[in-house]
């Protein structure tokens, strides 16, 4: 008799404990986690942070240096990592977001052309500011020997955004049509041969510019993490006020000399290093 009331008690416990079990597996349900939603976040926000830390949108910019004038021999050498059509007003640069605008200008006779950024994705030496094409040398008069140029973004909140995008397309067409030795340059519709400066390497006399400090303290200091950390025994500071003290390089009279200088600093990551004319 204790035997079945022994036996029958086992079974209850079984299958109540089996009952539980069922339960839990009903409630237990096994789920993939929605990584889309997720993915399509992350990969917006790191959309935006590259956006905005690697390249320049609204904010003033401007940059004084050489350009690269593009020919299809730069390609060819992979001095350059794209083409580029020589008859536009075109520019690669690897800082301002693509199809935005810019103003060119020519500092020894202050013409000036608006170009358009046609890619940002190009590689070429951080020497220059800028890759331009032979129709932007042509326009602005540039001494090919002595392509200095002002590089200044124009702000997207422009009202002449709008207008010379739709005008940049249209031309963009017309240029694709064209054969390339077919294009003659002259705004007001006549045939006249713009004639190029003759060069003057005797003028050239150039320095890079490193920063400026509102204490001569902060840019001794600068001077001497120069010293430390590259190759460059000669900077000088230039005092031009009570309250402005600049860091250079140079001055320098010769491209190749103020280029070897260029990259050497480049270590160091200054943040739009500019290369200004002395006068």
């Amino acid at each position: 008799m204790n035997f079945k009331i022994i036996l029958q008690l086992l079974l209850f416990i079984i299958f109540i404990g089996c009952k539980q079990l069922e339960t839990t597996q009903k409630k237990t349900i096994k789920t993939e986690p929605d990584t889309s939603t997720a993915e399509t976040s992350l990969k917006s926000s790191d959309e935006n942070e590259e956006d905005s830390s690697k390249y320049i949108f609204d904010r003033e910019y401007t940059n004084q240096g050489f350009a690269l004038i593009y020919n299809e021999n730069l390609f060819n050498e992979k001095s350059i990592s794209k083409k580029l059509d020589n008859r536009g007003l075109f520019i690669f640069h690897t800082q301002i977001r693509k199809n935005s605008f810019v103003k060119i200008t020519n500092p020894e006779n202050t013409k000036t052309v608006i170009a358009q950024v046609i890619s940002n994705k190009a590689i070429f030496s951080n020497f220059y500011n800028s890759v331009i094409t032979k129709r932007i040398v042509d326009e602005l008069l540039l001494d090919e020997n002595e392509p200095y140029v002002e590089l200044s973004l124009i702000s997207n909140e422009s009202t002449f955004v709008a207008k010379k995008a739709k005008t940049f397309d249209e031309e963009k067409k017309v240029a694709q049509k064209a054969p390339v030795d077919g294009i003659t340059i002259d705004n007001l519709g006549t045939v006249e041969k713009k004639e190029l400066p003759k060069t003057t390497q005797s003028n050239f006399l150039y320095s890079i510019k490193i920063a400026d400090f509102y204490y001569k303290d902060s840019a001794e200091n600068m001077i001497q993490r120069i010293k430390d950390e590259t190759k460059i025994t000669n900077p000088i500071i230039k005092k031009l006020s009570q309250t402005k003290y600049r860091v250079l390089l140079g001055p320098f009279n010769d491209i190749k000399k103020i280029q070897e200088s260029f990259e050497e600093i480049e270590k160091l990551n200054f943040e739009n290093l500019k290369i200004i004319k002395d006068v």
